[in-house]
């Protein structure tokens, strides 16, 4: 079984909890089911619900109602290292949510190795 973990930022901030925290019980509440999901099978979570992006950087894909929220995150070892959180506006996850989960992952793998 894997572990979900919220990235954190050096100085402590936490963007998944931080965008948990602003929305309402019903949507954390299935995005939470969803983590859970994930913990349990890992990269072997199929599509709809999981897909690679770039690189390491992969997407749990939660629809409720019209509305699509995306968690991005990667794989270090058994540990599932939750970037970041938002509401998906556009056909493809913009360029720049992939860019700032990378540049999470890059931080975690190094502040990790230290």
């Amino acid at each position: 079984m894997y572990q979900a973990i919220f990235y954190a930022t050096a100085e402590g901030d936490s963007p998944v909890q931080e965008f948990l925290e602003d929305l309402a019980k019903k949507p954390r509440a299935k995005i939470l089911k969803f983590i859970q999901h994930l913990e349990e099978r890992g990269p072997d979570l199929p599509r709809p619900y999981a897909d690679t992006l770039r690189d390491k950087i992969r997407e749990l894909r939660v629809p409720y109602g019209t509305l699509q929220w995306r968690i991005l995150y990667f794989f270090d070892g058994k540990n599932i290292v939750l970037t970041q959180g938002f509401l998906k506006k556009t056909h493809a996850v913009p360029n720049e949510e992939i860019e700032r989960a990378l540049k999470r992952m890059s931080d975690w793998l190094r502040r990790k190795e230290a």
